[in-house]
């Protein structure tokens, strides 16, 4: 059961596998995209990274196993493969309730390492695209998570202290920035193991 604290007055929320179950058509169009440039990406690695946008992933690809992959190029291939998908995207129940819930009571937002388009798409298929009041993504100039950035970009938006949000995240780089924004976070992970 997900809790939303006493004294929080806004809600932001992670998009990939916390309010959307993308991972797996994310995880293959990874695969996929790896495969096109004539190489392979261990799984673990991807899962290492989660929550941190392509690009970044792709230059900590580069480094960890010594290839030169254009970063930018391999993001709009990965992207386009993503989206050819998107629309099979199913809400993670648990936290869509939350969010159908606290709708229109509480300021709420996503914060996303997607880009805004592939982000709008996969809120679309849910049916979620209007109910959150903000939407930070890949594509606004703030760091990536961990750093705290895109969480307190998200509540300023909201014009909540950072203090007073809570964070619902699926991936530690995901936490910790929550953690570091001096925000409650909640580890959705442990409510979609299967009994």
């Amino acid at each position: 059961m997900i809790t939303v604290f006493p004294d929080i007055k806004a809600l932001i929320f992670d998009l990939d596998g916390t309010l959307a179950d993308t991972m797996t058509i994310h995880y293959q169009a990874w695969h996929d995209t790896f495969a096109a440039f004539g190489v392979s990406c261990p799984q673990s690695f991807l899962e290492s990274h989660n929550g941190t946008p392509t690009e970044g992933i792709v230059e900590h690809f580069n480094v960890a196993f010594g290839h030169r992959i254009d970063s930018k190029l391999f993001a709009q291939a990965k992207e386009n493969r993503v989206k050819d998908r998107l629309l099979q995207a199913k809400p993670i129940e648990p936290v869509a309730e939350i969010a159908q819930q606290y709708r229109g009571r509480l300021p709420m937002a996503v914060a996303t390492g997607s880009r805004l388009a592939i982000a709008q798409t996969m809120l679309r298929a849910i049916g979620m695209l209007n109910h959150f009041d903000a939407l930070v993504s890949a594509d606004d100039p703030v760091e990536p998570k961990p750093a705290p950035d895109i969480f307190l970009e998200a509540a300023r938006r909201l014009g909540v202290e950072a203090r007073y949000c809570q964070v619902f995240e699926d991936a530690d780089h995901g936490l910790e920035g929550a953690r570091r924004a001096g925000m409650r976070a909640v580890d959705i992970r442990p409510l979609l193991k299967k009994p």
